[in-house]
């Protein structure tokens, strides 16, 4: 009985979960899709999203891998607060989120006096998306990162500095090395969160065609206006986007 009603428990939400996600793929003709993905629309939100995810990648690698480096070796007072205010982003909602970086970055915002007087605007541009990606996503690639770190035998470090390595090419040669496949699927997955990001990006950058209008805000805009074969299209390829993330990081896991 027991057996038989975990198995019905089981398939009820994953019946729940799956049949909505393949009803998107149902609902458009192969001719449908390739027509609402080489719409301008579309194909004017995936290069954005391209190159701001990738430079939010590249942003959150360089200033993400010291971080989860001393989170993972460093023993210090606060170091626990300091871990919990990395992964806040992850359970703040992302309006909220975007609401805090309007308010700090925004034209009237806490630093929008000075940002100003330099003559920089950072709200409802293509650096607020950067941003926006950033903050909603780094902490994915941060945990995964801290992971791989704890991982790596330090006996072997150890080793390499009684061969003559100093701390830098230790770090370079063994321990990103031995990490690698836990940064790598932390990557992979803070992309796919950036890529996917909506809520912070539309209250800190706008939904504006060509300037901040990734793919997610893109499916928004075309539903509003009632174009649901584009709005359908987008997420088609997001949904498959976001399988192939999944089974890239599971792949990681497992090495």
């Amino acid at each position: 009985m027991i057996r038989a009603a975990t198995i019905v428990a089981s398939l009820l939400l994953l019946a729940f979960i799956a049949i909505p996600l393949a009803g998107l793929f149902v609902h458009l003709s192969p001719a449908q899709l390739g027509s609402g993905l080489s719409s301008p629309t579309a194909l004017t939100a995936l290069r954005l999203s391209l190159f701001t995810t990738a430079i939010s990648l590249v942003v959150t690698l360089a200033l993400g891998t010291p971080l989860a480096y001393v989170l993972a070796r460093g023993e210090f007072r606060g170091r626990r607060l300091l871990d919990a205010v990395v992964d806040l982003p992850i359970v703040v909602p992302p309006a909220v989120a975007g609401l805090a970086l309007l308010l700090v970055f925004g034209r009237f915002g806490l630093l929008g006096p000075p940002l100003r007087a330099l003559g920089v605007q950072l709200s409802f541009t293509t650096a607020a998306v950067v941003m926006a990606q950033v903050f909603v996503a780094s902490p994915f690639y941060v945990r995964a990162a801290r992971s791989g770190f704890v991982a790596v035998d330090r006996t072997l470090e150890a080793a390499s500095a009684t061969l003559g390595m100093g701390p830098l090419r230790t770090f370079a040669f063994i321990t990103v090395p031995l990490a690698a496949p836990a940064l790598l699927g932390g990557a992979v997955l803070c992309w796919a969160r950036a890529l996917g990001e909506f809520g912070a990006t539309i209250m800190f950058a706008g939904n504006l065609a060509g300037i901040s209008q990734t793919l997610p805000l893109a499916v928004y805009l075309n539903l509003e206006n009632g174009d649901v074969t584009i709005a359908t299209a987008i997420s088609v390829l997001m949904i498959a986007i976001s399988l192939a993330t999944i089974l890239v990081v599971r792949t990681y896991e497992r090495t």
